[in-house]
């Protein structure tokens, strides 16, 4: 019988951000993903007779090879179309495209560059939309990475994490609101260039009220990752915006990530990167190698969330239980 009621609420779906879902959804679905870690690579029937579209503006290794081995061993199939494929907002409208996949597919996974086309695209279509990242969220990877800390602590309420570096993009947005939903309390390490706005903390403190999590940003990294449990960061600039690398790296120098600043946080503090990373620059090799480090058990957590997903948006999740 399904013991998963919440994550089951999602069937029908769109995720374009994590605030799509509701506190209780994202634990359920983080439940799901922990039952089908344990399953391993076990081949499933759930989705047989679907079929994922995928669309990519935007390279992709992790995104795609997960959603494509995750649908696979659930029992459906994927297929991916890339930028130069198709051409939606030049060759045809984002609804256009939209109304036509959904006639395709069961459900289709976008990664694309502006926001609001996805938006458009998803509330055109008749069948569930994830977004695989824009520039305003990356809830795929948030998932992952909530996945990665419950694994290592058995619990997300009461963390503490620290997100280094460029505080303003997709994953630090993303990642710092699923971390409110669940009762992690967030501080920030960004010069005023990078910093979250004081709107998005206050909203971040709104969404983990019932936890009393708290949200702050500093310019001094080492007062934002002291006695924290989990560190973050990401490259200091985003697909699409290397135009401003040699900016970036000036501002964001003094909050590379190395072995003086991780002694900082708590003796058992994490290492978190979504990879793809640049040692030397965001962080360390002797750091992001290091025994702290999770990052690959991140990667790998994108497919066990990512199977969590399409079985809460496409199945009632019968046969499944915690």
């Amino acid at each position: 019988m399904v013991t998963l009621p919440a994550a089951a609420r999602l069937r029908g779906r769109n995720v374009l951000s994590v605030t799509d879902l509701g506190a209780d959804e994202l634990a359920s679905l983080l439940a799901l993903a922990q039952n089908l870690k344990a399953r391993g690579r076990e081949q499933m029937t759930l989705l047989r007779g679907k079929t994922l579209v995928m669309l990519f503006e935007k390279p992709s290794l992790r995104t795609r090879v997960s959603f494509e081995t995750g649908m696979t061993q659930l029992g459906g199939h994927a297929i991916a179309a890339t930028g130069t494929d198709f051409g939606i907002g030049t060759r045809e409208t984002p609804e256009d495209a939209a109304r036509v996949l959904s006639r395709y597919g069961d459900a289709i996974v976008y990664r694309t560059h502006a926001h609001e086309p996805l938006v458009r695209f998803a509330g055109a279509a008749t069948v569930p939309t994830i977004n695989a990242l824009s520039e305003a969220a990356h809830p795929c990877q948030a998932f992952a990475d909530l996945l990665t800390i419950r694994d290592r602590f058995g619990t997300l309420q009461g963390l503490r994490l620290a997100f280094v570096g460029d505080a303003r993009n997709n994953v630090a947005i993303s990642l710092a609101e699923a971390a409110a939903l669940c009762g992690m309390s967030i501080s920030f390490a960004a010069p005023p260039t990078h910093r979250p706005p004081d709107a998005f903390l206050a909203r971040l403190v709104k969404l983990g009220a019932p936890h009393g999590v708290q949200a702050r940003a500093f310019t001094s990294p080492v007062r934002a990752v002291r006695d924290v449990d989990v560190v973050y960061t990401d490259v200091w600039t985003s697909m699409g915006d290397e135009q401003f690398v040699e900016r970036n790296i000036a501002a964001l120098r003094p909050y590379q990530i190395d072995a003086a600043l991780m002694g900082a946080a708590a003796k058992h503090a994490l290492f978190m990167h979504c990879l793809p990373a640049h040692r030397g620059e965001e962080v360390t090799a002797e750091v992001i190698d290091g025994p702290q480090s999770v990052v690959f058990d991140q990667a790998e957590n994108r497919l066990h969330a990512q199977k969590a997903l399409l079985l809460a948006l496409l199945t009632d999740l019968r046969g499944l239980t915690e």
